[in-house]
């Protein structure tokens, strides 16, 4: 199982079944401006804020689940997108 997660609002944001999907979901909040929805920060001072969303691995064959590791994989403020490195090209797909 694959979360995506907000780490600067602790907030999780959606299970996916693999990578790839979790990562097809990131490309296309790239896409959408940094001030609505799922982008927009749920803090009082959102407009200076954003999401930096990381690509969480769990184990769910195991009770309770086992995290496995994380991925930093993109940042998105009014200031723009900034993808971790390694995933720059990502935007020309």
């Amino acid at each position: 199982m694959f979360i995506i997660d907000d780490s600067n609002h602790a907030e999780h944001q959606g299970e996916f079944a693999s990578f790839d999907e979790a990562f097809a979901e990131l490309i296309r909040r790239s896409r959408l401006p940094w001030n609505e929805s799922p982008n927009l920060a749920p803090c009082g001072s959102w407009e200076t804020c954003g999401r930096r969303y990381e690509i969480a691995k769990f184990d769910d064959s195991t009770t309770p689940i086992t995290f496995i590791n994380r991925v930093f994989v993109l940042e998105i403020t009014s200031a723009g997108v900034i993808w971790a490195e390694g995933f720059q090209g990502i935007k020309d797909l």
